[in-house]
């Protein structure tokens, strides 16, 4: 058996609907579905060590990601990326045990590869002929090169202003691309309109079930890696929020099948101080947050005013004892020097966000010197070229 996949769930309610069909949000509350899988036969039926001696990048957990059959999976090689002790950083700071998690060396640069594949791999396997997407250009980059490799049409969407490295990548591999005046929720309107007029598939941040799947295998990862245990914080850039959301179901569906034990580590969401909706609700105590009005961060994946899924977001933060705060674009990037400089490491400016924010906490004393801490990369800064000469 490869997946375990056994239905979807809405998020809000409860309700439970047939996995065996293309699906956006839940019929019933219009909110995030989730994949749910058979978690006491996969139990009986999956050694945990077995799945730790395979290779294959995020693929060598397929039960617990959504595609059936082996032959439909999209894969450029995504996942297994390192996790790499930043012990200089570490000594700064007073950490014994802080980590960076490396997302930029997934294909096209960015740990968008991950939701990217395992939603593509899953469309495709339930029959779409083509997609939309829209992005604050990452996960269109990411998603026109797998459907390239997929044979699978795709139109995205992305305002005009997104990296040029973005644009060029969906123009080399393929897609139409089209630019739109606005942000990226501008730019998600067209994607819907588009694909319900022309019979195509969108794959708007979590209003589809399976790109959050992708994501959390980052959470499998990190638990593998540490010797199937749990961290004690992670560190995450939040903007559509997809991989926090699915790495707490990671941890939770880890925990479930007794692969570890304890509880999910503290996540601490880091927003851009020109778009923070999460922390101002977070501060708030409100249970969903507001559009941000005049988005702008040089940051562009930190750059969506309101995440579709903000509930979720929300609810992992509170639920493991986390915080969310928001940062600067200068701090971010003197943060990209200082992370190339201490530890080699050539971070994106939303995984520089991390350092800036991790530093506020250790000062604050929110986090211990002896917890393993976790920062997430979520991207590599040679995307970001025309930031460095400001880091030099």
């Amino acid at each position: 058996m490869y997946s375990y996949l056994a239905h979807l769930e809405c998020t809000q309610c409860g309700k439970t609907y047939p996995a065996g069909a293309l699906s956006t949000v839940s019929p019933c509350c219009s909110k995030v579905l989730f994949a749910r899988y058979d978690l006491p036969k996969l139990g009986r039926e999956v050694d945990r060590d077995a799945v730790e001696r395979r290779t294959g990048g995020m693929w060598r957990f397929a039960e617990l990601l959504p595609v059936e059959d082996p032959a439909n999976v999209v894969t450029l090689g995504e996942g297994g990326t390192p996790l790499l002790e930043a012990t200089n950083l570490g000594k700064r700071l007073g950490l014994t045990r802080l980590f960076i998690k490396e997302e930029g060396l997934n294909p096209t640069g960015t740990f968008k590869a991950r939701g990217i594949s395992a939603a593509i791999s899953r469309a495709g396997e339930l029959g779409a002929a083509g997609l939309t997407m829209p992005s604050a250009g990452n996960a269109a980059g990411a998603a026109a090169a797998y459907c390239a490799r997929g044979g699978m049409e795709l139109k995205v969407f992305m305002p005009q202003d997104v990296p040029d490295a973005n644009k060029k990548e969906c123009l080399l591999t393929g897609s139409e691309m089209n630019l739109v005046d606005g942000l990226i929720g501008d730019a998600g309107r067209l994607a819907v309109a588009v694909a319900g007029e022309q019979g195509l598939f969108d794959l708007s941040t979590l209003k589809e079930p399976y790109r959050a799947e992708g994501k959390k295998t980052m959470g499998l990862e990190i638990a593998l890696q540490l010797g199937w245990k749990l961290p004690g914080a992670i560190v995450y850039p939040t903007g559509g929020g997809t991989g926090i959301i699915g790495m707490y179901k990671a941890f939770q569906e880890l925990l479930e099948l007794g692969w570890v034990e304890g509880r999910p580590p503290k996540f601490i969401a880091v927003q851009a101080s020109g778009c923070q909706p999460i922390v101002k609700a977070f501060q708030e105590g409100k249970p969903a947050s507001e559009p941000w009005p005049d988005a702008e961060t040089l940051a562009d994946g930190l750059r969506v005013p309101h995440p579709f899924a903000d509930y979720l977001i929300l609810q992992a933060v509170r639920e493991t004892g986390g915080t969310a705060l928001a940062v600067g674009d200068r701090e971010m990037v003197e943060a990209m020097g200082e992370l190339g400089s201490a530890e080699g490491v050539v971070a994106c400016p939303e995984g520089a966000a991390t350092l800036v924010g991790l530093k506020r906490l250790v000062h604050e004393g929110f986090l211990q010197a002896d917890e393993t801490i976790i920062l997430l990369n979520t991207g590599s800064g040679y995307k970001y070229l025309h930031l460095m000469a400001d880091t030099i």
